[in-house]
């Protein structure tokens, strides 16, 4: 009897673990696919509603250059304000080469030379989105408060006070090295003759990407410089356009610019996985109807990174 109850003891032993399913780890979701030919179909059909001429750059940091949406990158515009970006670069370029410091003071002053003719020319305050610049007139001011009104305010002033000291062509010739080749800049801000003669400071949405990716991967000028400008670019106080799009909270490190019928904006958004965003718009009169073109797109590119 011993014997016959171990044999059925052990027959529904062996039956129990043929029926008992196998335990296995939770398998990890699968991660989401991006289409992104679906999301560049959508980015096309908002500018084609728009009717406006419209440039766009797209690429992660962390992944490969052929990851990236690009439409008509290599179209050239006014480059408006987005051309204080290199302006900075330059500036903290000559600051790691011990030519100047940030600290530095220079004097305030409302007076430039037009390079079309040599002829004296100044900025017109109430044109300007920065006015306390203007209040330091005659005095000493540091080249870190003038990048940064450069930059967060957009200033005019400072950014030509910059340029008179850091020289065009070394702005150019920092560009160049860094291969951003769609990016010209050949003056300071509303140097009307020279704007008259077509001598005007261009970019493409591809130049400015290759300055933005040289930033946010710490290559441009050095990972302390780099870190420093993005901490500039994030105090940015326009931010109807790209950051209009994205989750509440998402930190974007860009720079805006615009003139009549033009209108950019171009940074790093620090999404769950980081990109650079470029959008270069032409043709639309209203800047509130050109900034919802920019966050329309920019909440649609964000699907990538998501």
């Amino acid at each position: 009897m011993l014997i016959r109850a171990t044999l059925v003891a052990f027959a529904l032993w062996v039956l129990a673990g043929q029926m008992a399913p196998t335990l296995r780890p939770p398998e990890a979701a699968a991660p989401a696919v991006i289409d992104l030919a679906q999301i560049r179909a959508q980015v096309d059909a908002l500018i084609a509603a728009s009717g406006a001429e419209v440039a766009v750059a797209w690429r992660p940091l962390n992944g490969a250059k052929s990851e990236e949406i690009l439409i008509r990158p290599d179209l050239r515009f006014h480059a408006a304000s987005t051309m204080k970006v290199p302006v900075m670069i330059e500036l903290f370029r000559q600051v790691e080469n011990g030519l100047r410091r940030l600290d530095d003071k220079v004097l305030v002053t409302n007076q430039f030379t037009s390079i079309f003719d040599g002829s004296p020319y100044v900025l017109s305050a109430t044109e300007d989105s920065d006015g306390e610049t203007y209040k330091a007139m005659g005095k000493q001011i540091g080249l870190r408060a003038l990048v940064d009104a450069s930059i967060t305010v957009s200033s005019n002033l400072a950014t030509n006070i910059l340029i008179e000291h850091l020289r065009a062509s070394n702005v150019q010739a920092t560009v160049d090295t860094m291969g951003a080749v769609g990016m010209q800049v050949m003056r300071g801000v509303e140097d009307q003759k020279a704007f008259d003669a077509g001598k005007n400071n261009t970019t493409d949405a591809r130049g400015l990407l290759v300055l933005f990716e040289a930033i946010g991967r710490g290559t441009a000028v050095s990972p302390e410089a780099s870190g420093a400008m993005i901490d500039i670019l994030k105090r940015q106080k326009f931010n109807d356009g790209i950051p209009a799009g994205l989750p509440a909270g998402t930190p974007v490190a860009h720079k805006t610019g615009w003139i009549t019928r033009i209108h950019h904006d171009a940074g790093l958004v620090y999404a769950a996985r980081p990109y650079v965003l470029v959008i270069l718009t032409r043709g639309i009169t209203d800047r509130a109807v050109s900034a919802k073109l920019q966050a329309d797109i920019s909440r649609v590119i964000a699907r990538a990174a998501s």
